[in-house]
């Protein structure tokens, strides 16, 4: 199965002084290697806020080419939408890259892997599964 990595996992990978992630880092790259990682557009683009050093964002931004871009439809973001609605209705606030990574997860039947904790609330009320590592 396929599993979408959020932003904070791409930051424990890429930044060396993250300790007490390591187990995090290496399911990463174990889902690496067996092709399994799905990198969408905004993630994309917060991994690369992350480095305002000209010369570290181009060497990144080299990096990250080997992963494309999974496609975010047009009924995504309504999806999207109708999953942050559906969160407020029930006292849960989320951002909107957050419930675009929820619709585009169950669009695909996809997995989430992160560490972000809004994501634990998101799963009891919409249909998505996070990633769980050994």
């Amino acid at each position: 199965m396929k599993v979408i990595v959020d932003t904070p996992i791409w930051s424990y990978a890429l930044r060396s002084k993250h300790k007490g992630y390591e187990k995090h880092i290496a399911e990463f790259e174990n889902l690496i290697l067996d092709q399994r990682v799905l990198l969408l557009g905004p993630i994309r683009q917060e991994v690369l806020s992350g480095y305002s050093d000209k010369k570290k964002f181009g060497m990144l931004e080299e990096k990250l080419k080997y992963f494309e871009n999974t496609p975010i439809i047009d009924e995504d973001y309504v999806t999207a939408a109708i999953f942050s609605n559906k969160c407020r209705s029930k006292g849960v606030q989320g951002s909107h890259t957050d419930f675009l990574i929820c619709s585009v997860a169950s669009r695909l039947g996809s997995l989430i892997f992160t560490t972000d904790k809004d994501f634990l609330h998101y799963k009891n009320n919409l249909p998505i599964k996070l990633f769980k590592f050994k």
